[in-house]
């Protein structure tokens, strides 16, 4: 069979792919658009997004004038698709790489705030990387270490978010 993967619907874009499934082997028809007659790929494209109510142009070049154009500088990080963990045991200091997290538009570092050495690493993180985006301060950790000095000088949570703010 041909089965998709389960997909989270807990986004609007998730509820979109789930909705499309549903269309996963109709027929390819030049110039359809909609279930009866079969699909183009704009036809489809077009047919799924008005059904979740979004309009969009008919055809594949004209689609691409649809929504808003957000420079690459302006992109975030987006969803984490591959994260490369450290050995526990590993000593580490302020200032060191030690995680590379890895998006669809580029491959970032995780810096070390503190020395110390690393005691637990969350290998679930490795199997779906997505937990850190839905859930960092829960189940997304990613590393526990054990520090060199017991009281670092580090920021709150709301100063480094106030931080960010003047950015």
């Amino acid at each position: 069979t041909n089965d998709p993967a389960p997909v989270a619907a807990t986004t609007i874009g998730g509820q979109i792919v789930e909705y499309a499934y549903k269309y996963l082997g109709y027929a390819y028809v030049y110039g359809g658009e909609s279930p009866e007659e079969g699909f183009d790929c704009s036809g489809f494209v077009q047919y799924v997004y008005a059904q979740m109510g979004y309009s969009l142009n008919r055809t594949a070049s004209d689609q691409y004038e649809n929504g808003v154009a957000v420079s690459y500088d302006d992109l975030q990080l987006g969803d984490l698709v591959f994260v490369d963990l450290p050995e526990v045991g590993t000593r580490v200091e302020a200032g060191d790489e030690i995680v590379e997290l890895e998006s669809s538009k580029a491959v970032e570092p995780l810096v070390c705030p503190v020395a110390g050495t690393i005691r637990y690493v969350n290998r679930d993180v490795a199997d779906d990387p997505g937990v850190i985006n839905n859930d960092p301060y829960g189940e997304g950790w990613i590393v526990k270490i054990e520090l060199d000095d017991d009281e670092p000088d580090l920021l709150s949570a709301d100063e480094y978010a106030a931080i960010l703010r003047r950015l």
